[in-house]
């Protein structure tokens, strides 16, 4: 088949997690709960750090940003898979489908970039503590995360580029719960080996960077802790691990989907699932189930809303 303007599919099917209707209405129930879960989870950490001057610091600052990421990167596809569960018929427009592979690329890369920002704050605050607040300092967190949204949208720019002017004209069938780029190419009306390996290469690229760059930081932050005091030590371990234990869970999964594609369909569903879903859910409970200061924050927070007679 030929390339030219072929593009006469409107819409998408997506055959979603599973057929059994049992199981889906399950499913339903349960990712609800994880989603509002998520939603409200990481609204709490954005209003905790916005309100409280204590946690009016880089590292704060960065935490209050991956949360408005990461309810983002659940937004773009948890709503629409939650509603699916109850429909017989899960399709999806031919531009819904353009807008979530958009998003999905656009925030996940801007994730990663802000994981690479988290871990560098880290590297100063640990390796270079007496020139801490010179070098983070306000215009390099916000120019950090600029540099975070701006990578994230090349990124994705790059992506639609190419994905847009793809043919469409015959199987429209997406065995997965949301529209992804290596799905999406197999259905295109050309010869697209070659392109799916370009478009997972130009992940995997970002992907891959950031990771080292990830592994070199905390590399650093560890050898430099092995050296200090006891009690600098074992705080700057709990942040640490914390970090290291987010970034494993966000980037194996997409490693394995772009870099290294296994090619086993019930593995990509359940590792979109679980940088979907899981990842989102996790990060404000990891840094803020073993943070001692946002659990203080939560106290003040409780004192002074909850019981206003008692403020001064």
């Amino acid at each position: 088949m030929g390339g030219g303007n072929q593009s006469a599919v409107s819409e998408f099917v997506l055959l979603g997690l599973c057929r059994s209707w049992n199981i889906q209405v399950l499913l339903f129930v349960i990712f609800l709960m994880l989603y509002l879960t998520i939603v409200s989870g990481n609204t709490v950490i954005l209003i905790l750090i916005i309100t409280d001057p204590h946690l009016h610091s880089p590292m704060y600052f960065f935490l209050a940003n991956l949360s408005f990421v990461d309810m983002w990167l659940s937004t773009v596809t948890t709503p629409k898979m939650i509603t699916d569960f109850l429909h017989e018929n899960k399709t999806i427009s031919f531009g819904g489908c353009m807008c979530q592979i958009l998003f999905v690329h656009f925030i996940a890369g801007c994730e990663m970039v802000l994981l690479v920002a988290m871990a560098y704050d880290r590297y100063v605050a640990i390796c270079k503590p007496l020139h801490y607040s010179t070098i983070m300092n306000l215009k390099r967190c916000v120019g950090l995360v600029l540099t975070s949204w701006t990578a994230g949208f090349v990124h994705a720019m790059s992506q639609m580029v190419l994905i847009m002017q793809l043919p469409f004209c015959g199987p429209r069938e997406m065995d997965s719960f949301f529209c992804d780029i290596p799905l999406i190419i197999k259905l295109a009306c050309m010869e697209s080996s070659d392109l799916g390996t370009l478009m997972n290469a130009d992940t995997g690229v970002v992907a891959v960077t950031c990771f080292i760059l990830l592994l070199i930081s905390y590399t650093y932050i560890l050898l430099t802790v092995r050296k200090s005091s006891k009690t600098g030590a074992s705080k700057a371990l709990s942040t640490c691990t914390a970090h290291i234990t987010v970034v494993v869970i966000f980037f194996v999964p997409c490693i394995f989907i772009y870099v290294w594609p296994l090619n086993i369909t019930w593995l990509d569903k359940f590792l979109a699932v679980f940088y979907s879903v899981i990842t989102p859910l996790l990060n404000p409970a990891i840094y803020t189930l073993r943070n001692k200061e946002m659990k203080t924050a939560m106290q003040r927070f409780r004192n002074y809303y909850m019981h206003p007679k008692g403020n001064h």
